[in-house]
């Protein structure tokens, strides 16, 4: 059975540890007033395009996206056909 001291003394470390936190939290966690901050401010994006540089967009540019086939090789497995 819990004796009333012992309940006295529960309820008194309880209480102060809940002052301490709600000090303690209120110390370390921001309010709103102390939650602004400085951000750019973008400029909005234009509906007009610009051509590219002609020096690099060409019509004998590389084409990126052209399958490139190395030899005369007609093996459609890339490591070969082992099947250890």
């Amino acid at each position: 059975m819990i004796k009333q001291s012992d309940l006295a003394m529960l309820i008194l470390v309880i209480s102060i540890s809940l002052v301490a936190s709600f000090f303690i939290g209120d110390a370390l966690i921001n309010t709103p007033e102390n939650r602004s901050s400085q951000v750019e401010v973008v400029s909005p994006i234009s509906p007009e395009f610009i051509q590219p540089s002609t020096d690099i967009f060409n019509e004998n540019a590389i084409n990126p996206t052209e399958t490139i086939k190395i030899g005369n090789s007609n093996q459609n497995q890339p490591f070969g056909n082992d099947t250890n």
